[in-house]
């Protein structure tokens, strides 16, 4: 099986951004000492508590601090941007780190509404141009948008002798028949909505078209995983992540709170039958209980290729999970 991460740089208590931006860089390149295949980071914004907030500039950095993982965006959020814009950069970053760039992009609004104003400095752009806006996108990173197109002259620069993997990110099926649509990779969310998966990733196979970009379908799902050496070590440590994602629902404190914090929080019958829901968005376990859960998923998910994400509080104990999974996996 291959492992990749997927790392949203979220700051945990105590801590600064620079001090979340350092670990990410860190876990970025000890998973490539283990083998993992690629590392992607997120795009956040007007959210505290997750230093993520430009991928690019991040991608960038992280690719000159490793030699070989691939590293890319778990994603840029299309709507808000230019098709060029994004091809620009991405092309910038293919010619500086040549055949380690995934180019991942997702149809999230990002943020409330002010927000997405803020994004696109006043313009109200539709959701619905999506599919549109990952058309273009392909044009151009490949400069042959058709001879009717508005922008048909417009080419995005540097030349390049290859392209960045184009991977749409989705939650359910619909996402996964654009990707199938338009030729591109797929990763499925599983740690944001898991009841949709399999509909998802069967649509993707069976409706699949060949592109210029990718001749056969590629797929990957993303999951929370917390892993540790006793099945009560590890479910000790998931206390921080449950108290955090309920914060996060309630838009409130971003920040990841100590596993003492997370003890003590005075929780409601609602928070706890919350936190119950979103445990089945989570992997948590020995290694040997995590490896036999994902091979499970990757059956029903027909992939050999998972994203694993988790948000703890103390970093040594999320760089444990990553490598005891590479012990059981890799």
């Amino acid at each position: 099986m291959k492992l990749s991460v997927l790392d949203q740089s979220v700051i945990s208590k105590g801590d600064s951004a620079g001090q979340a931006l350092t670990k990410t860089v860190e876990l970025a390149q000890i998973t490539e000492e283990l083998g993992y295949t690629r590392f992607w980071v997120a795009e956040h914004h007007n959210t505290n508590g997750i230093a993520g907030s430009s991928p690019e500039v991040l991608i960038s950095h992280i690719a000159s601090r490793t030699k070989k993982i691939r590293v890319g965006s778990g994603g840029v959020l299309l709507p808000q941007y230019s098709p060029y814009k994004i091809a620009e950069n991405f092309k910038v970053l293919e010619t500086l780190f040549p055949n380690r760039i995934d180019a991942g992009i997702g149809r999230s609004p990002g943020g409330s509404a002010t927000t997405r104003l803020a994004l696109t400095d006043g313009m109200r752009k539709s959701l619905n141009e999506f599919p549109r806006q990952v058309e273009d996108l392909q044009g151009f990173l490949r400069n042959d948008l058709p001879a009717e197109h508005p922008y048909h002259q417009v080419k995005a620069y540097p030349e390049v002798s290859g392209s960045p993997e184009l991977w749409i990110l989705g939650i359910t099926h619909r996402g996964a028949r654009l990707a199938a649509e338009l030729g591109t990779a797929f990763t499925y969310g599983h740690f944001i909505t898991p009841v949709n998966g399999k509909r998802a990733l069967e649509q993707y196979y069976r409706e699949f078209q060949p592109s210029a970009l990718l001749k056969t379908p590629k797929a990957n799902v993303c999951v929370f995983v917390i892993c540790a050496e006793t099945q009560d070590k590890a479910e000790e440590l998931a206390l921080s992540q449950d108290l955090w994602l309920l914060r996060v629902e309630k838009g409130l404190d971003t920040r990841i709170p100590s596993l003492e914090e997370a003890r003590n929080a005075p929780l409601t019958s609602s928070d706890r039958s919350r936190i119950k829901e979103n445990r089945k968005r989570m992997i948590i376990g020995t290694p040997e209980k995590v490896r036999d859960e994902l091979l499970r998923l990757g059956e029903v998910y027909r992939t050999d290729e998972f994203m694993v994400i988790n948000n703890l509080f103390s970093f040594e104990d999320k760089v444990n999970t990553y490598v005891l999974l590479a012990d059981v996996l890799i």
